[in-house]
């Protein structure tokens, strides 16, 4: 069976204050032209349909015009919900969508219930489990703990229950996830995958990922919610997202993922590009230098995030950069280093810079008073942060 696994459309969103609907009907209109092409069985949306949990107008347009074009298929099409989306909005109209094939997993109720498709190898399951917040689905799944671990095991203990009673025995299973998965058990590691800067922190303790293992036994998981395409194990994939959202994907080739299962064997991952509207580059020097030198005269048509490593921010920078280089969208001042006026008091930036909510707030703590945080406080901070995030996602989604 051939599936199309796409994931993290983020409709609606604007990068550095550029529209990107156009972009976004575009791959939109190749994603149904490659499945078309490529004769798929089913395609699988891992989460982050659109950006925001209220979508704009243009947004909502956008979704209704893909729903149309996904139905002219003739294709199953199976969608889960992700961090950025609203479960319940997203998940209005679902049975009545289902009728025409498109089947839209919101609920975690409902995760156990999957898409039975069939080819001339047998039935295949396809189960969606949607974005889980541990705070927020910890009581209805049963879970042992609000961790993004007990939630997901406790929903594949659901989905393994499931798989245990169909018939005929071996029928193949596929899973759609939106969550943070790193190789091996989680329990320990650094997480060893790729992260941009565009994904939105979904941490509980302190903790954002899950290991591999929680979803042993599934034949393929099509993952979403890193946007950068990549290999977690044999059988567990990001497809990442269609178009760059930051500058810290610059490197990424944006793709869709074509997945071949077969049974008995590893499924077969084949990445296919997506067109982008521009590529991303990042220049850093002088500002005369860049405005000056040939070698930067290809970078007219990309866009651009420049740093600027002048002494003192030149005087209508942006503007002037912008005559060269019309597509620069960041503008960053980074002061070379001069040995001279060399000081050891990082600026508040600097200090600021790759560190979290709780480091920030201890570092306050600390300050204030002389003497960290003692562990019990140091909870206490966790928790309120934890509550803060969990807060505001209520606001946007419930």
């Amino acid at each position: 069976m051939r599936f199309l696994h796409t994931s993290d459309w983020h409709l609606g969103r604007r990068f550095h204050g550029e529209d990107l609907i156009p972009a976004q009907r575009a791959f939109l209109d190749h994603m149904v032209d490659t499945a078309r092409t490529e004769a798929v069985d089913a395609i699988l949306v891992a989460g982050d349909i659109y950006d925001r949990a209220i979508p704009s107008l243009d947004a909502v347009r956008l979704f209704n015009r893909a729903l149309h074009q996904l139905v002219d298929l003739a294709v199953p099409i199976i969608m889960i919900s992700g961090n950025h989306d609203s479960a319940h909005r997203l998940g209005v109209g679902s049975g009545l969508f289902a009728r025409a094939g498109i089947h839209l997993r919101t609920d975690p109720d409902t995760c156990d219930v999957p898409v039975v498709l069939n080819d001339a190898d047998g039935p295949v399951a396809v189960y969606g489990i949607p974005y889980l917040e541990p705070s927020m689905v910890r009581t209805q799944l049963e879970a042992e703990a609000a961790s993004h671990r007990a939630v997901l095991t406790a929903a594949l203990d659901k989905i393994h229950a499931d798989l245990t009673d169909r018939r005929p025995a071996g029928t193949r299973s596929v899973v759609l996830a939106h969550a943070f998965v790193t190789p091996g058990t989680g329990q320990s590691e650094e997480p060893r995958v790729e992260e941009s800067a565009s994904e939105r922190d979904i941490s509980v303790g302190g903790v954002a990922h899950v290991g591999a293992d929680v979803f042993d036994g599934i034949d393929y998981v099509a993952l979403g919610h890193l946007h950068g395409p990549q290999k977690i194990t044999d059988r567990a994939h990001y497809s990442g997202s269609p178009l760059p959202y930051s500058f810290s994907e610059a490197a990424h080739t944006k793709s869709f993922t074509l997945v071949d299962l077969t049974p008995g064997t590893v499924p077969v991952v084949t990445r296919l590009p997506c067109p982008t509207p521009h590529r991303l580059e990042r220049i850093q020097g002088t500002l005369e230098d860049l405005l000056n030198d040939p070698a930067h005269e290809q970078l007219k048509d990309a866009w651009l995030e420049v740093i600027l490593t002048d002494p003192a921010l030149p005087f209508e920078a942006m503007a002037r950069l912008r005559r060269r280089f019309p597509h620069t969208l960041s503008l960053k001042h980074q002061r070379a280093f001069i040995p001279a006026q060399a000081t050891d008091t990082p600026t508040y930036t600097e200090r600021l810079r790759g560190r979290s909510e709780l480091d920030i707030a201890c570092a306050f703590i600390t300050d204030l008073r002389g003497s960290a945080p003692t562990p019990d406080e140091h909870d206490l901070l966790q928790q309120a942060v934890d509550a803060a995030r969990v807060n505001e996602l209520q606001k946007e989604t419930v």
